[in-house]
């Protein structure tokens, strides 16, 4: 006699997917919340749980000038690489989504490949081209090289937000007697701009969280946060490092959800095409 098939009703299937879901946002984001109690310790090492409660590493972080100088840094270049990927990015985004030409789709592998190469390939081959041109330790190359690895961030949001434009608008206004810039300013622009926003938000995480290229590029004065970090895990473990990681998560995952809402409010404005 054949095993009959065991076929689950469509909410015990829902019910089966949360769970699995719930499990492994839990597995995932528990040890980053192990930090949270961790940054408010009493005790003078990392220790789980605290032996007490205080805000003394906080205002220890608020009060040394090298861990402030690095987040002004890291806030400094993140802002650099956005507004460069967020141009770029959108004008290439534009051209892909737009354009017909030979090798498209190696050019779009080409463009995307940062987010598939391992970032310790890349950093090495950023490293090699500053070398030769002396651009090791530049506050300016680092916002560079952090742009080419943000750029593939926003392509794909805009790309997201150009692919389901209706394009009717844009003829619409050329009859009317709009030239392509025009056109592009007045109604693709505004449409998609939740796009390119939520693309230059995705860019600017990509930048401030960066370690691998900065442990390459940076020099001795263009130490940034995650850099910083990293020093302080090799040479002295403290629970300073615990209250900065908790204010990184906390810029990281509210602009996530900025960006997240952000594609949401895309999707649902654009005007799409019959």
């Amino acid at each position: 006699m054949s095993a009959r098939p065991i076929v689950l009703s469509g909410r015990a299937s829902r019910w089966g997917l949360g769970l699995v879901a719930l499990f492994v946002s839990a597995f995932l984001i528990f040890p980053v919340l192990i930090i949270v109690p961790v940054s408010f310790s009493a005790g003078s090492f990392l220790s789980f749980p605290p032996p007490g409660w205080s805000l003394q590493w906080y205002e220890r972080l608020f009060s040394r000038a090298d861990w402030l100088n690095s987040a002004w840094l890291s806030i400094w270049i993140a802002c650099l690489a956005t507004v460069f990927s967020t141009l770029l990015g959108t004008a290439g985004a534009y051209g892909l989504v737009r354009g017909k030409f030979p090798g498209q789709k190696i050019l779009i592998g080409f463009i995307l490949s940062p987010l598939i190469i391992p970032g310790i390939i890349v950093a090495i081959a950023v490293y090699f081209f500053y070398a030769r041109l002396q651009l090791v330790g530049s506050t300016l190359a680092i916002a560079v090289a952090h742009t080419a690895l943000a750029v593939p961030f926003v392509v794909v949001n805009v790309s997201a937000s150009l692919y389901g434009f209706d394009r009717r608008l844009e003829q619409a206004a050329a009859n009317l007697g709009a030239d392509a810039f025009t056109a592009f300013r007045l109604i693709t622009l505004p449409i998609i701009k939740p796009g390119i926003a939520a693309g230059a938000l995705f860019a600017f995480i990509s930048s401030f969280d960066e370690l691998i290229v900065a442990l390459f590029i940076a020099g001795p004065t263009q130490v940034t946060l995650p850099l910083r970090m990293w020093e302080s895990m090799r040479n002295s473990i403290e629970p300073t490092i615990a209250a900065v990681s908790v204010l990184a998560v906390g810029i990281s995952v509210s602009l996530f959800l900025t960006a997240s809402w952000l594609q949401i409010r895309a999707k649902s404005t654009l005007p799409v095409s019959e």
